[in-house]
């Protein structure tokens, strides 16, 4: 929908400006860039294809929790060779044989995440072929049950539960985060251009007021009523204002290409951007903005992520360097036959049961070293945790303060431009009235640019304390919702 829009206003702009002599320029706000970025910018696609990936790896951890069916085998596994064969004499002969071994198993696991063990079901199928001797054997258990079940030992199915599900929110909280982003740095290049466009417009009409008090210098001086000095010092302030178009247009064009860049634009359209002068009004509370950055950015899930990891790896270092115990036993069925279906016939029962073990007994304090730097390690990221989580709640509170302080700036700086714009166009007329030195008039020429220049950075500074806002709290204050 937003493309078709925007299909639309790019064709129907240039239209409706045919008759104001910018036919080929496309009108932005600010809006519209940030928009357009994060919809077609090489950050915004980063963003949408990291937060994919996390999606697939995280359907790929749910799967180690789900049944797994496979099916391998061996078909065929033919030899032709000589075996030795050892004689009732004790001799040595060795013996050709041409025979396959080929087997087909099907199989269907289950991890137990409680336990961290596994159980399984399966069916196999081998089939013995003497090519010399033409016969053929076949063996198989038609039905196998078991468990594999370690005791003791480190549980990871367990802590991957509590972990990932974790990372996951972890990342779509960060996506959000990203994407805000791209449209607080789609406004700091909005601004870039903006200024330089604004620079431009002023360096050209400052040209223009130069030259036209220059010429008008001229005709005073051939009356004797200007200096040749004063005359030279309007010449310099033409060159002078020259230069300052020639630097203006291409600082111009360099922020131009870096916008049109980050929006995916071609460097062929031509941006004409809207000043955003219509400022948001709203009030924040400094207590729901702490706390709706806790419940939405993607720092607070880091923050209890990075603890399990620390506890996870604690458990880990106790569960490997202890006692090892593994439970592992079968029930099932298995038989032999000339053919095949007769595997199945009267079916013999088969069982097996392990109990393996593994005692260290004297390793050199190398399982209590691991212990100890697990337990030191976790000790260190729980007191970095303490501190980015005070850093977490003073970023918030400086960016409300800058804000606030901003938007007192705003009204001083809007009438500062104002009244700077009206004293210049004094100090022009008193100047043509001879009422007036040039000194003065150059003054009052470099207060109302500097005025104009400080109107719109305070506007820069606006935006942008307002886009870290919502990108730190993930909050839209406007609205009062969760982005």
């Amino acid at each position: 929908m937003f493309k078709t829009i925007l299909l639309f206003s790019a064709i129907l702009t240039p239209i409706i400006g045919k008759g104001q002599g910018d036919s080929d320029t496309v009108k932005l706000k600010l809006n519209d860039v940030i928009g357009i970025a994060k919809m077609h910018s090489t950050a915004a696609v980063q963003a949408e294809t990291i937060r994919e990936n996390q999606y697939w790896q995280y359907r790929t951890f749910k799967s180690n929790y789900n049944p797994q069916l496979t099916l391998d085998g061996t078909l065929p596994q033919f030899s032709k060779t000589n075996i030795p064969v050892i004689q009732p004499d004790g001799t040595v002969e060795f013996k050709p044989v041409i025979n396959d071994n080929s087997q087909i198993n099907l199989g269907l696991t289950q991890n137990i995440s409680l336990t961290g063990g596994q159980v399984f079901l399966g069916s196999n199928v081998l089939r013995f072929s003497d090519f010399d001797r033409k016969q053929t054997r076949y063996n198989g258990n038609p039905l196998i049950i078991g468990l594999n079940q370690p005791l003791f030992a480190f549980n990871s199915l367990l802590w991957d539960q509590k972990i990932e599900p974790l990372r996951y929110e972890e990342s779509q909280k960060k996506y959000k985060e990203d994407m805000e982003v791209v449209g607080r740095d789609a406004s700091e290049l909005f601004f870039g251009l903006l200024i330089a466009q604004i620079n431009k417009d002023i360096a050209v009409k400052n040209l223009s007021n130069n030259e036209t008090i220059y010429k008008i210098g001229e005709g005073k001086a051939a009356l004797g009523r200007l200096s040749k000095d004063e005359l030279l010092r309007l010449k310099l302030g033409v060159l002078n204002a020259r230069k300052a178009v020639a630097q203006a247009n291409v600082d111009a064009e360099t922020a131009d290409l870096q916008l049109k860049s980050f929006i995916g634009f071609s460097a062929d359209n031509q941006i004409k951007l809207i000043l955003p002068e219509h400022l948001l009004t709203f009030e924040v509370d400094p207590a729901i903005a702490v706390q709706q950055a806790k419940d939405n950015r993607q720092k607070s899930i880091e923050f209890k992520r990075a603890l399990l990891e620390a506890d996870k790896d604690v458990a880990k270092a106790r569960g490997e360097n202890g006692l090892k115990v593994n439970l592992f036993g079968t029930f099932g069925l298995t038989n032999v036959a000339d053919r095949l279906p007769g595997i199945y016939s009267r079916a013999k029962d088969q069982q097996e049961i392990r109990l393996g073990f593994q005692i260290p007994i004297l390793d050199w304090g190398r399982s209590a070293s691991r212990i100890k730097t697990a337990q030191s390690n976790r000790k260190l990221i729980a007191a970095t945790v303490r501190q980015a989580q005070i850093n977490f709640e003073q970023e918030i509170y400086t960016i409300l303060r800058q804000f606030a302080m901003i938007k007192e700036q705003m009204q001083t700086n809007a009438e500062a431009d104002i009244t700077a714009t009206q004293r210049y166009e004094i100090a022009q007329k008193r100047y043509l009235l001879n009422d007036l030195s040039i000194t003065d008039l150059n003054i009052a020429l470099q207060e109302k640019d500097q005025a104009r220049r400080d109107y719109i950075f305070a506007l820069r500074s606006f935006w942008s304390a307002y886009f870290n806002l919502r990108q730190l709290t993930l909050y839209d204050f406007t609205t009062n919702k969760k982005i």
